[in-house]
């Protein structure tokens, strides 16, 4: 049964910001949908929808995002079981290994991009056709500075990411006149989740960590904006970072 309230649907819920997107969403009145491959992964953030809002309506829709069919299916059924999605948060992230180019596969470079683009691509095109009946919604797709400049040790994620801005700037020229804001969020910073705690512990004049609540609280000031002054292009950076480009 659906309900009266807008929903947010967030692909890649994991523990960090994608936990911190969906208690933010929730505090302000959404119903969440979580798309993620694992449920025992989105328990956790679950349990935190309930205690940002108990009111708030959360549920678990299974999908890998390299897989599209999957990824339609999963938005096709929340439509169903809790209404249309008003809100698109894409939260998915490819592989972070390290690479020479001529050290990468091919498999690895299909892969980063059905999670990158193809993923995101199937996501959008499931949302689009009813916030644009509607006259509005937001599709906003969490990417990096990788966007912008090419890597020598991380070339497939460069790729993917490349892509991913390319896409999300394609959809908001075709759409944003039908009041769709979509925006590309390029986090220049490193969030304060276990995988980076653990990956700092051991190196000398490690980097501030971000609290991945102060990034979800820019992705909620992002989807107040008014239609007359939209950004497309959102950079987010801590106080204290070294630019990276």
């Amino acid at each position: 049964m659906t309900s009266h309230k807008p929903v947010c649907t967030i692909v890649g819920a994991g523990e960090g910001l994608g936990k911190a997107l969906a208690k933010k969403f929730a505090a302000q009145g959404f119903d969440i949908a979580l798309i993620s491959r694992s449920e025992s992964k989105a328990q956790p953030i679950l349990d935190a929808i309930h205690q940002a809002n108990p009111d708030a309506k959360a549920r678990f829709f299974a999908a890998d995002v390299t897989d599209t069919n999957a990824v339609e299916s999963a938005f096709a059924t929340i439509s169903e079981n809790m209404g249309d999605t008003s809100t698109l948060l894409y939260n998915a992230r490819g592989e972070f290994a390290a690479y020479e180019p001529l050290d990468l596969s091919y498999d690895v470079l299909e892969n980063i991009f059905r999670i990158e683009v193809m993923g995101a691509f199937a996501a959008a095109k499931s949302v689009l056709p009813s916030m644009i009946a509607r006259g509005e919604g937001r599709i906003f797709f969490t990417s990096a500075t990788a966007a912008f400049r090419g890597s020598a040790i991380y070339p497939h994620y460069a790729v993917g990411k490349f892509g991913l801005r390319a896409l999300s700037q394609s959809l908001a020229k075709a759409y944003a006149k039908d009041g769709v804001h979509i925006a590309h969020v390029r986090l220049d910073l490193d969030l304060d989740v276990p995988i980076m705690q653990e990956f700092y512990a051991e190196i000398d004049h490690a980097p501030e960590l971000v609290d991945p609540d102060a990034v979800a609280e820019a992705f909620w000031l992002t989807h107040l904006q008014p239609k007359a002054a939209w950004s497309n292009e959102v950079e987010l950076r801590p106080y204290t970072e070294n630019w990276t480009y």
